[in-house]
């Protein structure tokens, strides 16, 4: 399937403005989530035009990387998307991201499902391990704190003010992600990432306490 001149302006736009990212929101992510969202699409039967602009745009405005709001509306006007199709990728961008253990998923539509699950999917595995790190150290996070208990998040606001190491993120979102999954397609693909990163815990709990 050839890509859509939309998409492809979409993707210079962003691959431009995240290219600097130090905290595995970088457009190395924006292009992880952007293939495997085509995937998705086509093994569910959605709409690949709009999955693949919303996958792309998924991270413009999210919370974590403080950037007004409008900006992902202007690059698509400037590039020239219809108004209706601006309107479903704002409303699946609004909805993508992980709000705490405690918040529902409300995503209505099947593309934003996809594009959802996509980026839960980089979320599990091995490449999520070393997010997970890089994410903490950006943000001045210790690595590991074994006083600290798991906190799961009854709301977005308390979500977002955490502070935890490192290795506690595994517990409070990473290891939830495989049992929020939306698709069929999504939910295979996560069993050997999710079961990979519960033997990466077990290895680095055994050596933080000199059993390995």
């Amino acid at each position: 399937m050839e890509e859509h001149a939309h998409v492809r302006a979409l993707a210079c736009r962003v691959q431009e403005d995240f290219a600097a990212d130090p905290g595995g929101h970088d457009w190395w992510h924006v292009w992880r989530v952007w293939q495997m969202a085509r995937r998705l699409a086509l093994a569910e039967g959605a709409e690949v035009y709009l999955v693949e602009l919303a996958a792309l745009g998924h991270d413009v405005e999210d919370w974590k990387l403080e950037r007004p709001h409008g900006t992902l509306r202007g690059w698509l006007e400037e590039i020239g998307v219809e108004g209706e199709v601006i309107e479903r990728v704002e409303e699946i961008c609004r909805r993508v991201s992980f709000k705490g253990a405690g918040v529902p998923d409300e995503m209505p539509s099947l593309e934003g499902k996809i594009v959802q699950d996509a980026d839960r999917l980089d979320a599990i595995g091995a490449i999520a391990i070393a997010r997970t790190f890089a994410y903490g150290a950006a943000r001045g996070r210790p690595i590991y704190d074994p006083g600290e208990e798991p906190i799961l998040h009854g709301s977005f606001e308390h979500y977002k003010t955490s502070n935890s190491s490192s290795l506690m993120h595994f517990y409070e979102k990473l290891f939830l992600l495989k049992d929020r999954l939306h698709t069929a397609s999504a939910r295979a693909i996560a069993q050997e990432r999710h079961a990979f990163m519960e033997r990466y815990v077990e290895q680095f709990l055994a050596e933080w306490e000199g059993r390995a």
